[in-house]
């Protein structure tokens, strides 16, 4: 059964709200220089905001924000509708590009403005290749999305809220790997930057790498922990409140 409009205009808001409060500390960063404390505070920023939007939203659409999510419980999950696939997408891909939409009309003037695309990043005057930039996407995404399928589709997980360990695992993986090609590991947060940018560089890395690893993730995480703690209700929810 399809969730309908509702859960499409959840993960609408919920990735603005994902996109917004990380991109704008990125844009912060450009703008006021934030120093040393900028490799902290952009990730914290994406992770927080992600808990935000998990604990006003999971138990509508199940807070996927991020097309990688959504497409490997598709193809992983029997209970997750391909016919939900289209709307949450687009309200995924809509809710990022505003986000990006709205740093570009408040400051778009501004020097040094930046929508805060995902490429690969330059060490010692070299660009990242092209493996490690897609080694550490499917990673990341593989370990987030190994999180979530733990918090929200195992009856037998307790004592941590779904939205802090998901949040944490965000902003734990944009410490570790933003440094590589800016730690995207959701194709949404890569694409509304780049839209609104205009800044497409190696681009199809941030779609088919985290695409994989959420995947395979799905795949992974099924098979260590069995049949017995199958919930045939994923959703984003707080295990401790029963």
């Amino acid at each position: 059964m399809n969730k309908g409009i509702r859960a499409y205009a959840a993960e609408f808001i919920g990735t603005f709200i994902l996109v917004f409060g990380g991109t704008s500390a990125i844009l912060g960063n450009s703008l006021l220089n934030f120093g040393d404390s900028a490799g902290v505070i952009i990730p914290l920023a994406f992770g927080l905001s992600l808990v935000v939007g998990i604990f006003a939203l999971g138990h509508i659409s199940g807070a996927h924000f991020n097309p990688a999510v959504t497409l490997a419980f598709a193809v992983g999950r029997k209970d997750f509708s391909w016919g939900d696939v289209p709307g949450y997408l687009i309200g995924q891909l809509g809710g990022a590009a505003l986000a990006a939409t709205v740093l570009s009309v408040c400051f778009g003037g501004a020097e040094g403005f930046t929508t805060g695309p995902t490429t690969p990043n330059t060490i010692n005057g070299v660009e990242v290749s092209t493996m490690a930039v897609a080694t550490f996407e499917f990673l990341a995404t593989f370990i987030l999305m190994f999180v979530i399928m733990a918090v929200a589709t195992d009856a037998r997980v307790q004592g941590v809220p779904a939205g802090l360990a998901i949040g944490f695992t965000v902003a734990a993986m944009a410490l570790g790997t933003g440094w590589v090609g800016g730690g995207s590991f959701n194709p949404a947060r890569s694409f509304g930057p780049a839209l609104v940018g205009g800044v497409w560089t190696q681009h199809w890395l941030y779609w088919v790498f985290p695409i994989l690893g959420a995947i395979c993730a799905v795949f992974a995480y099924d098979f260590v922990r069995g049949p017995q703690g199958a919930s045939s209700d994923p959703v984003m929810r707080d295990p401790t409140a029963g």
